[in-house]
């Protein structure tokens, strides 16, 4: 696979994972406050991925799309997010 594939895939594969990652913490938990940081985190790598890739940075695209992904799996491993026990899209603890 080509690096430029890879980075359409990863990118592809994120942004399905970002819309499927809910938020499950309650409202006035401070849990919920830790779960939007994760997901405001994952959106600005996956934006930067995005602007990467626009610029053929293909390498810094692929690190960032990495780190966005990272930020969504350590969040459904952790419970902040209702992940629909979807262990295709994410890494779950069981």
């Amino acid at each position: 696979m080509e690096l430029r594939d890879l980075v359409d895939h990863d990118i592809a594969l994120t942004q399905r994972a970002l819309a499927k990652a809910a938020v499950a913490a309650p409202k006035r938990s401070h849990l919920r406050r830790i779960a939007e940081d994760f997901v405001s985190m994952a959106r600005a790598y996956h934006d930067d991925a995005v602007h990467f890739r626009e610029k053929g940075r293909l390498e810094e695209a692929l690190a960032n799309i990495n780190y966005a992904h990272g930020w969504l799996d350590a969040g459904a491993r952790l419970g902040l997010f209702d992940v629909g026990e979807d262990d295709q899209l994410f890494t779950l603890s069981e």
